[in-house]
């Protein structure tokens, strides 16, 4: 297990502005230099910036772990993406799992928990995996953009992590969406099919639904809840609103 070093605010917000303007290849040298072993990629099989970074380091240091967060509701397209990429990269994906079975959830929390209180679903079957994924790391690539939201605009590509207590390298922090698809098609990555069919963003089956042409793209996640993160990128838990019942 890799030893965790802690940094201070100045020493990271350094290492963010020498980083700016850098090409993610070249962010990812360096923190291959920085912080291996215990170098961590989050990917998920779901969105294309995961796909992106995946094919970005595996030419510069195919021992970077990869990891995944396998919630038992994944899509089956999502499945067959990772056994695709290990394939292709000649890698094992390590998932990581919820302590609860399905069916030990429905049992504890009652049934279909994620029509009811998707926040607590999602903390048991994501976010505390991913605690145990980044036990022990040294820092974890994430796939976090400026672009996606109001509350992303100004993460730097290199910051501490509170929550999960390492360091967070966000490599494409400075790419849009236009961007991504541009480097996934133009190095023909695999991406998951899903995304043909209308799921710009795509999650667990039971909280992913298709989005209509100039919809929100995150509008279909969680679809009747006034919830657009998982948890994993949040510092605090959200305040989940169920939908009022039509008067």
């Amino acid at each position: 297990m890799a030893q965790v070093k802690t940094y201070d605010e100045a020493t990271l917000a350094a290492m963010s502005r020498e980083m700016e303007g850098k090409e993610p290849q070249e962010i990812l040298r360096w923190a291959v230099q920085e912080f291996q072993p215990g170098l961590t990629l989050a990917c998920s099989f779901g969105g294309p910036t995961g796909m992106a970074l995946l094919d970005m380091v595996m030419p510069i240091d195919p021992t970077v772990e990869v990891f995944y967060l396998d919630t038992d509701f994944l899509f089956p397209e999502t499945y067959a993406l990772r056994q695709a990429c290990e394939e292709r990269y000649k890698i094992k994906v390590i998932g990581y799992q919820s302590l609860l079975t399905p069916d030990e959830q429905a049992s504890k929390h009652g049934p279909a928990l994620w029509s009811r209180d998707p926040n607590l679903c999602c903390e048991i079957r994501k976010v505390e995996p991913n605690y145990r994924a980044l036990e022990g790391k040294t820092a974890w690539i994430s796939g976090m953009r400026r672009d996606q939201s109001s509350g992303r605009k100004d993460i730097g590509i290199v910051e501490w992590d509170k929550k999960f207590g390492l360091v967070k390298i966000n490599p494409l922090a400075n790419w849009d969406e236009r961007q991504v698809w541009t480097y996934i098609m133009t190095n023909d990555v695999p991406y998951n099919e899903l995304h043909n069919h209308n799921y710009p963003s795509i999650g667990c089956t039971y909280c992913t639904k298709p989005v209509a042409a100039g919809d929100d793209p995150r509008s279909g996640r969680w679809s009747g809840f006034d919830k657009t993160e998982c948890g994993i990128q949040e510092g605090t838990v959200e305040v989940i609103h169920a939908p009022q019942e039509a008067k």
